[in-house]
């Protein structure tokens, strides 16, 4: 026979013994969770709102040219897809350069392991702006002395645009953060299971990729999500080089009618939008990381 919740909203009046009671109990419970999530939910937002009026208020004062800022909307909304663009590439990369780093790192071979570690600390240790120009105009000085030794092919190599020197920049400064996720996702993995797959016949080659690196990956993901979200915004560096992206278009109007204030504002709401928007996606990734783990 179906059991229907009790609409009594008092625990005293069940009788936990019933399974029928149970059920109710629960469904109970659940109820008020949810309840409790929206009023939460509705809290925070009443906060948001209150800090929006408050920022709106403050910036009344600065006397903003919101038609200013409408008008040249759109020409610093087009940097939006060389910023996407420079971030997805470059994560990808780091993706790549970080799992070759891990494996290095988890080597016992001493060269593996020294270039890997060497790799991470040079990288994380020093600024990502130096970097960019490093291999933007560092780069292209010692690519025309290796051509002035007789080996022009190799030299133009090291002659890179500005897409593409920051493009490298944000791969591997961000593939050196993202190897030590990578090597702790990687030893996350039960020893035992390493070892069953040995015991199957598996070369180590077929271990890491049929059983290591798929439960690794679940680990993985969300970090690297955050690591993109925190390159949307680092990649505006490359605006140093000339790279038509968000910053870049915001600063050529901020110097040009010196409306400073309205420019970069408006560049930092895309940037937060952006951010926003990555977040909720990146939610919606680990919820379903998370439904396959309970399947």
């Amino acid at each position: 026979m179906a059991t229907f919740p009790r609409p009594s909203e008092d625990p005293a009046s069940y009788d936990l013994t019933d399974p029928a009671d149970q059920n109710a109990f629960a469904a109970l419970l659940q109820k008020r969770a949810r309840r409790h999530r929206r009023l939460q939910q509705l809290r925070i937002g009443l906060v948001w709102v209150a800090l929006f009026v408050i920022l709106a208020i403050a910036f009344s004062f600065l006397q903003l040219d919101l038609g200013y800022i409408g008008d040249n909307a759109s020409f610093i909304l087009l940097g939006l897809g060389v910023t996407l663009g420079v971030s997805l590439l470059s994560i990808a990369l780091a993706t790549l350069i970080a799992l070759l780093g891990a494996l290095g790192r988890l080597s016992p071979h001493p060269v593996l392991h020294g270039l890997s570690g060497f790799y991470v600390s040079l990288f994380r240790g020093t600024p990502l702006l130096v970097q960019i120009f490093i291999i933007y105009l560092g780069l292209p000085q010692i690519g025309q002395r290796i051509s002035e030794l007789g080996y022009p092919w190799l030299g133009t190599l090291l002659i890179l645009t500005a897409l593409q020197s920051g493009v490298m920049a944000l791969s591997l400064n961000y593939g050196a953060y993202m190897t030590e996720i990578f090597r702790a996702g990687i030893q996350s993995v039960q020893p035992g299971q390493r070892q069953a797959a040995s015991a199957l016949g598996m070369s180590s080659l077929q271990t890491l990729r049929l059983v290591v690196l798929p439960q690794a990956i679940k680990l993985i993901v969300p970090a690297i999500g955050n690591q993109f979200i925190a390159m949307q915004k680092d990649s505006s560096l490359v605006s140093v080089m000339g790279v038509w992206e968000i910053t870049y278009r915001a600063n050529r109007f901020a110097r040009k009618d010196s409306k400073y204030m309205e420019m970069f504002l408006l560049a930092a709401v895309i940037y937060w939008v952006l951010t926003i928007v990555s977040e909720w996606l990146l939610e919606q990734l680990e919820k379903k990381l998370a439904e396959s783990d309970g399947r």
